[in-house]
């Protein structure tokens, strides 16, 4: 699918791309949708704000919205075996099906991504019920990953039509305190990085941000590159494919799990990377662990900035500087069976880079993790 997507593009630039209004919200699809809804809620103090099933009408699957701050998880299951979504997850495990963007046109938005190159997953089409309606239409991208064009200006429900109250209790805990999505990571195949970029540039009208090669990600063992493309707003999607490495690199083992190109980790922000880590803790969050030497370093790279550095010793978080500030950053073990999707923590003081002073630590934390696995 990757070939015919990057080869069936045209160079249409005369053509405006879609105009997106940020990330709507992103779809799971997983094999227990009310197990896995529950963990988000649980485990990292999201509010599950709709439902859609039998309940409310659907037959084929069933649909929990949760949310926090602007940031909002759909997580879908299937009812028959014979389901594209039971599909989906028997290949890849649970994961994310699709990246939705905000438009005011979803029907313009898509025949203007067609037009520059992109190949239909879904035309436009338009939801109904007693509240108003919802117009949407979706294009691929990598592997089975999808982006949905969703206009829902003329709605005055919860979520969409044929979603009602949810259905799950209400869970306690610590407040959290994410407020957005940050950023949303892709793996794709080795050789593939490039061509990627250059669709969501043709497709979408993305331009890179920053590229990062093997020489700057990289340990003794492995090294991917990665290069960040955005649309100089509100949406940002770096992209990796793994590198020359002596043992298999996180990318390698993720694409061997996932068995196709999608998500890795999704990058969720906060105001206080602290509070938020302790009642993550408090509420059973695992984190990547670094070495206590790692704050040695941390301290001389970061001289003249004034941190908590016996809270984010305490924590395990990452700190990094770039031109514009820095930025707080800690990383979620899997959040799945499959050694594959996993969040990020974010805290930005002006930085608008992504950590590269941490890299290292980070890569041979992975790699800790994959050894455990025996997968290193």
């Amino acid at each position: 699918m990757g070939d015919t997507l990057i080869a069936r593009h045209d160079d249409r630039r005369d053509i405006e791309p879609p105009a997106l209004g940020g990330i709507d919200h992103v779809e799971w699809w997983v094999g227990n949708a009310r197990a896995f809804s529950g963990f988000l809620a649980s485990h990292f103090g999201f509010e599950i704000v709709a439902y859609a099933g039998p309940e409310t009408g659907r037959r084929d699957r069933v649909s929990h919205v949760l949310q926090q701050g602007r940031i909002r998880f759909m997580v879908t299951g299937a009812l028959t075996p014979d389901s594209p979504i039971a599909e989906h997850v028997r290949a890849h495990g649970d994961g994310v099906r699709d990246i939705c963007f905000l438009v005011d046109d979803a029907e313009a938005a898509y025949d203007a991504a067609l037009a520059r190159g992109a190949l239909p997953e879904r035309p436009p089409s338009v939801d109904t019920d007693e509240l108003g309606a919802i117009h949407h239409s979706a294009i691929r991208t990598y592997g089975e990953t999808v982006h949905t064009f969703l206009d829902r200006s003329a709605y005055a429900g919860e979520f969409a039509p044929g979603f009602g109250p949810p259905l799950l209790p209400a869970v306690g805990g610590p407040p959290v305190g994410l407020t957005r999505f940050d950023h949303i990571v892709g793996n794709v195949e080795k050789g593939h990085l490039d061509q990627w970029v250059d669709y969501y540039e043709h497709v979408l009208g993305f331009d890179p941000l920053v590229h990062f090669d093997d020489d700057q990600i990289s340990t003794e063992y492995s090294a991917l590159m990665s290069t960040v493309v955005w649309n100089h707003d509100k949406v940002v999607l770096p992209i990796n494919e793994p590198a020359e490495g002596r043992r298999k690199s996180q990318i390698e083992e993720y694409l061997d799990y996932y068995r196709s190109p999608g998500v890795q980790h999704m990058a969720l922000h906060t105001p206080d990377i602290v509070a938020a880590v302790r009642a993550m803790r408090q509420r059973g969050v695992r984190f990547l662990t670094v070495p206590p030497e790692y704050y040695d370093e941390a301290r001389e790279r970061m001289a003249g900035v004034d941190l908590p550095w016996e809270a984010l010793a305490e924590l395990g978080i990452m700190v990094d500087r770039d031109a514009d500030g820095h930025l707080l950053q800690i990383f979620t073990e899997n959040l799945c069976d499959r050694p594959t999707v996993f969040f990020e923590i974010i805290q930005r003081a002006g930085a608008k880079g992504f950590g590269a002073g941490n890299f290292k630590a980070l890569f041979e934390a992975i790699e800790r993790a994959q050894a455990a696995r025996g997968n290193l």
